[in-house]
């Protein structure tokens, strides 16, 4: 049996989004499609090429070697389409994911600088959390990533060949709150006073609400607000409905009425900002793009 076109872009999309369901989702699909496309996949090549678990699914030693032919010869086929279509297009695309607070300051500023650097140059973006702009590098929907690390500092994820990572930057974690707000009449907050504190959080990829939260406070945490979008947070924040976990490079563009304070006690939580990518994905394209948010992270 021949693989298809349809069943490698089916496979391509679980392994970047990690499930079945979320594959179907983005495709458009039924689940149980998704399904019978791996399934006939699995049944060509003789081997599985997902594990399955209770959170999702993860790719077998096959499916690691597989998926990266499929990235290929799908890349090839687009190409292909595209020619057939329309003349080669003149400007050259680079594919950039970023975990969210990177859009406030590091993306724009990288941008601007390209635009005015390599105007041949189009970086098209995606915001998405840092599993899964990892899950996309692997599957060759992204060329480089922008992603967050917390301690410990571990490997990104267990597959192979590693990637590759630069430090972009590393600060302490702060938490932002309403400049009227009692704990904004010092220099820093000490780590007990944030326990009978209201948050405001964002969903975790697991679905819990943790993202905005002090690390290890213990105890029952009261989360007031969930909220995806960091303006959406800080602008609660502003208007006095809780604190909220921030970078400290977000001290720049917070919203008037709102405070950004280090914290005092406990372990100390450093957040790093890292750029991944594949490794041997070092084209001049890559490199121009890597050295303008290498710039604008020293800023």
């Amino acid at each position: 049996m021949d693989l298809s076109v349809t069943g490698m872009r089916v496979f391509r999309e679980v392994a970047e989004r990690g499930s079945f369901t979320a594959a179907a989702a983005a495709l458009g699909y039924t689940q149980s499609a998704v399904s019978r496309q791996v399934a006939a996949l699995e049944s060509a090549l003789g081997e599985p090429v997902f594990r399955r678990h209770r959170s999702g699914v993860q790719l077998t030693p096959a499916g690691r070697a597989v998926l990266r032919h499929t990235t290929v010869a799908l890349d090839e086929i687009d190409a292909a389409l595209r020619a057939a279509h329309r003349p080669p297009p003149r400007r050259v695309i680079a594919r950039l994911g970023a975990y969210p607070a990177a859009g406030a300051l590091l993306l724009p500023r990288a941008l601007a600088d390209l635009r005015r650097t390599h105007p041949e140059l189009d970086v098209t973006t995606r915001e998405g959390a840092t599993p899964a702009l990892v899950r996309a590098l692997r599957a060759g929907s992204l060329d480089l990533a922008v992603v967050a690390q917390a301690p410990p500092f571990r490997a990104l994820d267990a597959e192979s060949p590693e990637l590759t990572v630069e430090l972009l930057a590393e600060a302490d974690l702060r938490v932002a709150v309403p400049a009227t707000h009692p704990l904004a009449g010092d220099d820093a907050i000490d780590v007990d006073q944030l326990r009978a504190q209201s948050w405001i959080a964002s969903p975790s990829p697991a679905g819990e609400v943790l993202l905005g939260v002090w690390p290890g406070l213990g105890g029952r945490i009261r989360v007031a607000h969930s909220s995806r979008d960091w303006l959406a947070k800080l602008r609660l924040v502003a208007a006095g409905c809780g604190i909220t976990t921030v970078p400290a490079s977000m001290a720049e563009v917070v919203p008037d009425g709102v405070r950004v304070l280090p914290v005092r006690g406990g372990p100390r939580e450093t957040r790093r900002v890292l750029l991944a990518h594949l490794p041997g994905r070092r084209s001049p394209v890559l490199r121009a793009v890597a050295e303008a948010l290498r710039v604008a992270a020293t800023r």
